[in-house]
Parts: C-alpha cells; structure tokens; sequence
C-alpha cells in the first residue's frame, strides 16, 4: 500500500510539473507578443490590452474582415463628436484594427465571421514624438500562425508597409482633413 501511494504522489507531481512547465510557456509565448517592435517605431507593448478596447467599426474587403477597436481616449474623440466638430484626436488616443481572413459562419452559412488572423495595425496619437507624421504614430505587425508569433509588417505584405512609425502617413494624408482618421464611429 506505501508503494501505490509513492507512485501516485509521483505520478501526480510530475502532472503538476508538466502543467505548471506548459504554463509557463504558454505565459513566455504571449509576453513574447508584446516584446515585438517596429524597428525605428512602435512597440506592440504600447498598444497592450488593445483586445478589450471598445469597437469603433467593421470593414471588409474581398481579403479580409476587420475591426478596427480604440482606447478610452478615443472613444471618448469620438463621443465629444470627432471628426464632426473639427477638432483634433487629443494625444494619447489609440486605434488598433485587426484583419481576419473571413469564412462562413458554421451555424449560419450567409453570415461571414473572423477566420484566421492575418495581422494587427495600430495608430497612437502623440504630437511631439511624431510630429513629422501628422501628429499619429503607425505599425502593423502580421501574425505567423505556425508559431503563434507576431512579427513588424514589410514592403512584401499587403499593403506593403514600411519598417518605421510613419509607415502609415502616405496613405493617411487622404484624411489630412480628418486628423489623418479615416473610420467613422458607428451609430450605436
């Protein structure tokens, strides 16, 4: 009987062993997301808790599903009536948007839902750091599904993006009028 009782207590620490070493891989795996960094840019750790910030609005296109999401300080832009009132995005706000290749929804097939993610952008209001950009910094990291990783996005993406904090501006300056903002806050 003290022999089972040996071999069971082994067993068992041995489990807990394995549990707590995958946690902590597990752990080290999503520290790793936010140890990922725009060379000359942006970090993706000064966007963390982007996954629970508010909905601003969904977009898709042919390639991808998206919505885009943002900080308090923006939704709070947004809710003073930006960019309706002419003023600008106060420093501090932040917009993430996060692409996902779409698929049919399994219970409902008309209905198109998030498939694979393909990659997050984000965009952070701060005048004097990127005052050569608008006032906005960018970045885009793209997912690698095989390692669960993200890494900065480059010229071969789609779009292609540059390896620094301004990699977005050329295409914002369509919206120079709006704070560089092209997403409109959906009527809720």
């Amino acid at each position: 009987m003290r022999l089972k009782t040996i071999w069971i207590t082994a067993i068992a620490g041995l489990a807990l062993s394995v549990v707590a070493a995958l946690t902590l891989v597990a752990e080290d795996k999503h520290e790793d997301k936010y140890a990922v960094k725009v060379p000359g840019g942006l970090a993706l750790a000064e966007f963390k808790g982007y996954e629970s910030w508010q909905a601003i609005a969904i977009s898709r296109n042919e390639r991808v599903l998206a919505m885009t999401l943002g900080n308090p300080a923006m939704i709070a832009a947004y809710q003073a009536g930006f960019p309706g009132n002419g003023g600008p995005v106060p420093n501090g706000a932040k917009m993430a948007k996060i692409h996902w290749t779409p698929k049919p929804n399994e219970f409902f097939k008309e209905a198109t839902v998030p498939g694979s993610l393909v990659n997050v952008d984000f965009m952070v209001k701060d005048s004097k750091r990127f005052a050569d950009s608008g006032g906005w910094g960018y970045a885009v990291f793209d997912y690698d599904a095989a390692s669960g990783t993200f890494r900065p996005g480059t010229l071969a993406g789609t779009p292609p993006q540059g390896n620094d904090a301004k990699c977005g501006f050329a295409c914002h300056t369509a919206a120079k009028a709006r704070d560089y903002v092209f997403t409109d806050y959906g009527r809720r």
